[in-house]
């Protein structure tokens, strides 16, 4: 404790080690707060079980564990993966315990019902005191809050207790905020807080975590998630489980009008694929979307993603025909293996396709002779029109291109809670922030009469960060020096 006076003032600074600062806290978060000792019950045992810490972090590490075991063994996978990556006495060990499908376990939903449980306990036993900081503020200070403080400031002024009065309420709500004022066995308090919505953060963070849970069974028991291939040029009306494979009619239709794929260079490697989709009821068009990986298609609460493609039965060559005695030429269609009838009783068949090498595209051609007989097979080149020419037979061929109908894969995905799963996570970001970077507090002043002068008292304290608001009121005291002795304050070089 240290002390100086002068022009009429004296001042008494108090400092306090560690421990006192510990005991103050706890003066502090027990005052008006009264222990009536009962008998410890059955009932009182449960309820101390459910609000224990040592339950949680023990549910906590349960789940860190499983989610691992659910992370390294595929979920919902076909019964025949299983058995050939771990055995079939493995798949029906993992059977049994629900491993396959662990998120939808009755031991894992258990785990998180039983934290949800314990978070609600833990809630209703703590919220009271703090309500109670909330809706009664210690307005009057008790002596052990003045007098134990580890923030302390204790000046004795000429000054009259109205005009220190006005001066106080001033500056705290310039510097700190508006006073509340009490008069009590002839003393004036005032009483002056901050940050109290800090108290709540960590309520705002367990409402959060059970509203995630609620969003993620909302969309567990209403969502599902599931994949259908649609043709270029088709429609459909239902997509397919993956779990189970059965149908689920999605209440509107999805045509597919077109399916694009790019390469790299002249390889075979799928540098980006899309598909434009158009979504229709009763016949009308409702939307219409071009997808592509990472940017899906929603409609109704359910997204259509790019997934995958593939060839969608066989396709068909367009091909020029020249019948080389009288310059006629025909432009046809053929399929893989199908014979094309051409003038005087001949026809043609592709037997073989290929679209890679130094020549690019290129058909496997025969001709069949009016008795029947194959002739030699020769190759049809896209990229040189006129190469057979060359060959000098009965006709010559130009192959114009090749079509292969695509079918574009989708994933589709409806999950009903998704939205309230983004509402618990912003409930989740505003609570941890509030719990970790806010504090409440608390400045009381008590001014009172003594020997015709003015004794003046100011203790504060904060819930949280003791050392860092320690530090902004050994800043703040110079300012309440002077707004005491009615001077501007004196600034440190």
């Amino acid at each position: 404790m240290t002390s100086a006076s002068g022009a009429g003032y004296s001042y008494q600074i108090c400092h306090f080690s560690p421990s006192d600062r510990f005991i103050q806290e706890n003066i502090a978060l027990t005052e008006n707060i009264t222990d009536t000792p009962a008998k410890e019950n059955h009932a009182d045992k449960i309820w101390d079980f459910f609000c224990s810490l040592k339950l949680t972090i023990i549910i906590l590490l349960l789940l860190a564990v499983t989610s691992i075991i659910g992370t390294v063994i595929q979920q919902n996978a076909p019964a025949a993966e299983y058995i050939r990556e771990y055995g079939e006495a493995n798949y029906k060990l993992f059977q049994t315990l629900q491993f396959t499908d662990m998120y939808h376990s009755w031991w894992f939903v258990g785990l998180l019902a039983l934290f949800s449980i314990n978070l609600i306990c833990c809630s209703i036993k703590h919220f009271p005191r703090v309500w109670k900081f909330v809706k009664e503020p210690t307005l009057v200070p008790s002596a052990g809050i003045l007098k134990n403080s580890p923030n302390r400031l204790e000046v004795t002024s000429k000054e009259s207790r109205q005009v220190l009065n006005t001066r106080l309420q001033n500056f705290l709500k310039k510097d700190f905020t508006a006073a509340t004022e009490t008069e009590q066995d002839g003393k004036t308090y005032l009483f002056a807080q901050k940050g109290i919505f800090s108290r709540f953060g960590a309520y705002t963070t367990h409402l959060s975590i059970l509203i995630i849970m609620a969003g993620a069974i909302i969309g567990n028991v209403w969502g599902y998630k599931a994949v259908v291939n649609i043709v270029e040029g088709t429609s459909t009306d239902q997509v397919w489980l993956r779990s189970n494979s059965q149908p689920v009619k999605l209440g509107f239709t999805v045509r597919c009008d077109n399916f694009d794929v790019s390469y790299y260079g002249n390889s075979r490697r799928p540098k980006d694929y899309n598909s434009d989709l158009v979504v229709l009821e009763n016949g009308q068009e409702i939307l219409r979307k071009r997808i592509e990986v990472n940017d899906p298609l929603t409609y109704k609460g359910i997204t259509f993603y790019q997934s995958s493609y593939g060839p969608a039965g066989s396709g068909f060559f367009k091909m020029k025909v020249t019948e080389n005695a009288s310059g006629k030429v025909m432009n046809l269609s053929a399929r893989m293996g199908e014979q094309v009838k051409l003038p005087g009783g001949y026809a043609f068949a592709i037997s073989d396709f290929t679209d890679s090498g130094r020549f690019g595209p290129a058909a496997r051609v025969h001709v069949k002779t009016p008795e029947g007989r194959n002739g030699t097979p020769f190759m049809v080149l896209k990229d040189y029109p006129d190469f057979d020419v060359r060959r000098g037979g009965q006709f010559s061929f130009t192959l114009l291109s090749y079509e292969q109908p695509q079918f574009t894969g989708l994933q589709v995905a409806k999950d009903p809670g998704v939205e309230i799963v983004w509402l618990g996570c912003f409930l989740m970001v505003f609570g941890s922030m509030a719990a970790f970077f806010f504090s409440h507090r608390r400045i009381w002043v008590c001014l009172e009469d003594e020997g015709g002068k003015t004794k003046v008292t100011i203790a504060a304290n904060a819930h949280r960060n003791q050392a860092g608001f320690s530090l902004a009121f050994d800043e703040m005291k110079q300012k309440l020096e002077a707004a005491i002795e009615n001077k501007s304050p004196v600034k440190e070089g």
